[in-house]
């Protein structure tokens, strides 16, 4: 489980289910006691009290931001053929459907009922938003730097180089003393570094076949992206997610071949944009 693929929005599901769990234990109806009557041995409900409450939208709320949480850190999960992520966006619609309408219907709604319509509410805005908000789709926690260790492919970077940075920090693909995002193409006639020229660059280069001078080097992703099977199944084997360091290790044309951190390796077509470790 990657603790690190989880978004704002997911904390605010997260916080949602807090509030939730809180709440059940408040009371459903502000009762007040008659003029008149000896009220000390009664004691209003609150969801424990009340199964279909309980089941329909506090526990349904706790389940539904679980089913979001671990949906979102791991995406290949499946239940009947629809990802755990979308079953609990699902779940949170029909939580704040049915808070909204019991609320409705009470006559004196207490703090559990109120609280409980506030978590619910925050639940599907998490759930439902994040895809759709930019700032809920920002990384819940930061990315940590990749160390300088040894190499899992063999020999350790040089003195004054970051990992997997061909001579030095200069990016890959990019000439002396000349800056070139990842991705860019080399000016018209003009050779890449280390290379005779271009024509050779491209000949070593086409589409399928993996770069002979490739070194591996970490990155990662501005927003999320699908990683596709090296079989070149149309369907995503993994989703890689900002604010998590995932390692190239091989490039075929303009995408790369990623490796996950349990070990899966995939194909990365959209590579703009990428931070390099």
């Amino acid at each position: 489980m990657n603790m690190r693929s989880l978004t704002r929005g997911d904390g605010v599901v997260i916080g949602a289910a807090v509030v939730l769990f809180i709440a059940s234990f408040l009371h459903l109806n502000g009762y007040t006691c008659p003029a008149g009557l000896n009220c000390s041995g009664y004691s209003a409900p609150n969801a424990w009290d009340a199964l279909s409450v309980l089941m329909s939208i506090f526990l349904g709320g706790i389940i539904a931001a679980a089913l979001v949480v671990v949906g979102r850190t791991m995406p290949s999960r499946k239940v009947l053929g629809l990802e755990l992520g979308q079953l609990g966006t699902a779940f949170s619609v029909f939580v704040l459907w049915t808070a909204f309408w019991t609320m409705i219907d009470a006559s004196n709604a207490g703090a559990g009922l109120i609280l409980g319509l506030i978590g619910a509410i925050l639940l599907a805005l998490g759930a439902v938003g994040t895809p759709l908000i930019p700032a809920l789709r920002a990384p819940l926690m930061g990315a940590p730097r990749p160390q300088a260790v040894q190499s899992p492919y063999g020999g350790q970077p040089q003195a004054g180089q970051g990992y997997g940075y061909p001579g030095g920090q200069q990016p890959y693909g990019a000439q002396a003393g000349q800056q070139t995002p990842y991705g860019a193409q080399p000016q018209a006639g003009q050779p890449q570094a280390g290379q005779p020229d271009a024509q050779q660059s491209q000949a070593g280069r086409t589409a399928g076949a993996p770069a002979d001078d490739f070194t591996p080097f970490w990155f990662a992703v501005p927003v999320a992206r699908p990683l596709y099977g090296e079989d070149g199944s149309p369907s995503p084997i993994a989703e890689l997610a900002p604010g998590t360091w995932y390692l190239a290790v091989e490039q075929r044309g303009s995408a790369l071949i990623a490796q996950t951190q349990d070990g899966r390796r995939g194909v990365l077509q959209d590579t703009t944009n990428i931070q390099r470790g």
